[in-house]
């Protein structure tokens, strides 16, 4: 299960982040935003792991380079009942693991119909999942573990790993329906991702210094011995040349945080060994505004004022006293 952080205001833990899955409704495949399949609605774990057959897989039509929005034909005869899987394009990046955070583009539709369930192609906007047990389909965790980024995958998942023998009638699934998907693999994410750009100067007076060390290691923070700003700071330790963030966009990090007044490290997910994800709407006020207009892919450092953190509320057992001012180190490795 996955930890409550100490950055979310007043969310549930676990936040799972998964792409809206409504039906196309008409030729040009806008797809609908009426719904979104999670972890709760998918088929339970109980089901043993599938074997990965070869096929049968239907023909991809049209869009047939990595990135562009493919065509699939309808599926050829009677679906295989386990794991049909087709590295249509081989990449070569790095391996996915399993537990892993994937960031793809992908097409989903129904075997039997091809009926377009949803894609992220029309949106231009990835999809961003953790390969997990409980977070994601479990057809998806198994048919990606192990593939390459830069693949193409196609794959069909039969309803013991999709949603199971009542299906899915938000998204318009049937018990019986076999899905089939096509996933373009961008990029990976796991506990030792870090940052990727050009150092900046961390000149500001007054301002803690972080390390720029990218090993997937947490940086060190240097807290000056000075009364902490009683302003916002948000600072580059690193620029990424990735997407700039928006207000309301789901992000995935590593970061640590520590105490102005002691130096002290009350949250880090580097200790956990485990990234986390979160909508900047759901985060203290000091977060939402430290980042966003920053780049993904780089590092920056946070000074928050209690008016903009937990102010004299803190959260029970985190350490934090009242009215501290808290800094952060946080890499950006993802939006969605």
């Amino acid at each position: 299960m996955r930890r409550r952080s100490l950055i979310l205001a007043a969310v549930p833990a676990g936040l799972v982040t998964l792409s809206a899955c409504g039906a196309d409704k008409s030729d040009s495949s806008k797809a609908s935003d009426k719904a979104s399949p999670s972890a709760s609605a998918a088929a339970p774990s109980a089901a043993p792991p599938p074997k990965i057959v070869d096929g049968p897989l239907p023909a991809i039509t049209a869009g047939a380079k990595f990135g562009e929005k493919p065509t699939v034909a309808k599926g050829p005869g009677k679906p295989s009942d386990q794991l049909a899987v087709r590295t249509v394009i081989a990449g070569g990046g790095k391996t996915v693991a399993e537990n892993d955070y994937i960031q793809a583009d992908y097409l989903a539709q129904v075997w039997d119909t091809a009926r377009v369930l949803t894609n992220t192609y029309d949106h231009k906007v990835p999809l961003l999942t953790q390969l997990a047990q409980g977070s994601t389909l479990e057809g998806w965790r198994y048919a990606l573990t192990g593939k390459k980024v830069g693949s193409r995958v196609e794959f069909a998942v039969p309803p013991t790993w999709a949603f199971g023998k009542k299906g899915n009638a938000q998204v318009g699934v049937k018990g019986t329906d076999t899905l089939v998907f096509v996933f373009d693999i961008k990029d990976s994410f796991n506990a030792n991702s870090s940052a990727k750009g050009k150092d900046v100067p961390q000149d500001g007076a007054g301002v803690p210094k972080v390390g720029t060390n990218t090993d997937g290691k947490a940086p060190s923070i240097d807290v000056p011995k000075t009364k902490p700003p009683t302003k916002l700071v948000s600072n580059y330790v690193i620029e990424g040349d990735g997407p700039v963030l928006a207000a309301a966009d789901t992000v995935l990090v590593q970061y640590k945080g520590v105490i102005w007044n002691t130096g002290k490290e009350f949250d880090s997910t580097y200790g956990h060994h485990t990234l986390t994800s979160f909508s900047l709407q759901q985060v203290v006020k000091g977060w939402a505004q430290g980042l966003t207009g920053k780049k993904v892919g780089s590092r920056v450092v946070i000074v928050v004022p209690p008016s903009l953190g937990y102010g004299d509320s803190p959260p029970s057992g985190s350490g934090i006293e009242k009215d501290s001012t808290m800094v952060f180190s946080v890499d950006i490795l993802a939006k969605m």
